[in-house]
């Protein structure tokens, strides 16, 4: 009895510090981070990338020009990640013929056989692809995941987010981009 209950109490001492460990700092978290650079434009311009998917089929940046995009790193062990997958699934579902594509970016750290997995039990309909280390250095750095960039149509950083977020905020990030 009293193992199990050092073992419940251990397991959930380990199941918070995984939580916030995603994120690193909950400040951070709260807020959106418009990106910014010395441009005329205002907006810095999103590092292109070239990355396996999932499929098996190349993913490129630049085959999105000319629409929304959220790019959103995750993994299949990071609790606040899974919590925002459904947001994301709703979000391809409503506005993806309005000019909107999602694409999540996998760490992977339990494995490609896991990630298929996870993609194929929680119908995700958006496209996935393998992080890199270079790709994680060219959007770094990553403080920790969630973290999502929501880039417009001229493929440039509108905002980007560390920790959790409601559909509702990237909701009005997509809408404000598409002007709807």
């Amino acid at each position: 009895m009293k193992r199990g209950m050092i073992f419940i109490a251990t397991a959930l001492i380990l199941a918070t510090g995984v939580q916030t460990g995603c994120t690193k700092q909950k400040e951070k978290a709260n807020a959106a981070v418009p990106v910014k650079e010395a441009a005329s434009s205002g907006l810095k311009s999103a590092p292109a990338f070239e990355l396996a998917g999932t499929d098996g089929k190349t993913i490129k940046l630049s085959d999105y020009k000319g629409k929304v995009v959220i790019v959103d790193f995750w993994d299949t062990w990071c609790p606040p990640c899974r919590m925002e997958i459904p947001h994301f699934i709703e979000l391809q579902n409503q506005y993806k013929s309005k000019g909107f594509e999602m694409i999540g970016v996998v760490l992977g750290r339990e494995g490609k056989e896991k990630v298929l997995d996870f993609i194929k039990s929680n119908k995700i309909n958006y496209v996935n692809a393998y992080a890199t280390e270079a790709f994680l250095n060219a959007y770094g750095p990553i403080e920790g995941i969630p973290t999502t960039f929501v880039i417009d149509q001229q493929g440039r950083i509108y905002k980007s987010y560390t920790g959790y977020r409601d559909k509702a905020v990237f909701e009005n990030d997509i809408k404000a981009l598409l002007k709807l």
